[in-house]
C-alpha cells in the first residue's frame, strides 16, 4: 500500500497557456518517465454509495470527504490502482494498491470480497466501505496527463488535456468504451501537488496564469448526466 498526504491546487488554463507553461517547466523541471509528447493515458472508475454521498459531499463542500475508484493507464493495463482519496482541510490524502487485473474486473461486478485476499489493512478497509455503504461504479474518466515533478517538497505539476468520460459502461480495459467529452478539448486542467510550502519560482510561474483555483472534480464532470452537473 502506497499512502502520500499533500496540499493540491488546480486550475483551468486554456490550450495556449499549456503549451507556454510545459516549456517554462521543461528547462526547470524533470518530466515525469512516463510522460512523451503530449503525455500519457490516464483512466479512472470512480464507486459512490447506492445515494451518491461521496458526490453530495463534494457539491456541498464538506471539509472531510472521500473518493474511491480504480485507475489504470488504459486498456492495455494488466492491474488497476485502488484509490482512495480523502480531503483534510488543505491537505490531500491519497492511498493506494494495486490489483490484478482479473480481481478489478471482479470488483467492477460487485464482488467486493476479492479484496480480503489482500494481506494490506487498506483492502480490508476498502473492502468494509464499499460493501457497508453499497458502493458501485458510477463513472468513467479518461485523459492524457504531462507531468512535470522535483524532488523538493514532494511537487508534482500536471497537466490533464482531452477530459473524456461515460456513464453507461464501466469496463476499465475495454477497448471500445463510448466516451464524450467532458470539457471543451482547448482547455486543460493544471495541478500543482507538494509537501509543506510551494517554491517561489513555481509561485511566479503560476502567477501569469490568467484564472482563479478550481474546485471542480473530475468526478463530478463525469457525473454530467446523471446529475445534470455543469462546470
Amino acid at each position: 500500500m502506497n499512502e502520500v498526504l499533500r496540499q493540491e491546487k488546480k486550475y483551468l488554463i486554456t490550450i495556449e497557456d499549456y503549451y507556454r507553461l510545459s516549456k517554462q517547466f521543461s528547462q526547470l523541471l524533470t518530466l515525469d518517465s512516463h510522460s512523451s509528447g503530449d503525455g500519457y493515458c490516464i483512466r479512472s472508475l470512480y464507486f459512490d454509495s447506492l445515494e451518491d454521498r461521496d458526490w453530495q459531499e463534494k457539491e456541498d463542500g464538506v471539509d472531510l470527504r472521500r473518493k474511491i475508484r480504480f485507475r489504470n493507464y488504459g486498456s492495455h493495463s494488466q492491474f488497476a490502482k485502488l484509490e482512495m482519496k480523502q480531503k483534510q482541510g488543505a491537505n490531500q490524502k491519497k492511498r493506494s494498491l494495486r490489483l490484478s487485473r482479473e480481481d478489478a474486473q471482479e470488483v467492477i461486478r460487485g464482488n467486493n470480497s476479492v479484496l480480503l485476499s489482500y494481506p494490506d489493512d487498506f483492502a480490508t478497509e476498502c473492502y468494509a466501505v464499499m460493501s457497508m455503504n453499497l458502493y458501485k461504479p458510477k463513472a468513467v474518466i479518461e485523459y492524457q496527463r504531462k507531468a512535470f515533478v522535483a524532488k523538493e517538497n514532494n511537487i508534482r505539476i500536471t497537466f490533464d488535456h482531452h477530459i473524456i468520460g461515460t456513464e453507461s459502461c464501466y469496463e476499465i480495459f475495454s477497448e471500445n468504451l463510448n466516451q464524450y467529452y467532458l470539457l471543451n478539448p482547448y482547455l486543460v486542467i493544471l495541478e500543482v501537488k507538494y509537501n509543506g510550502f510551494l517554491l517561489s519560482y513555481i509561485k511566479e510561474m503560476l502567477a501569469s496564469i490568467n484564472g482563479s483555483e478550481l474546485s471542480a472534480s473530475k468526478y463530478c464532470m463525469g457525473r454530467a448526466i446523471s446529475k445534470h452537473y455543469r462546470f
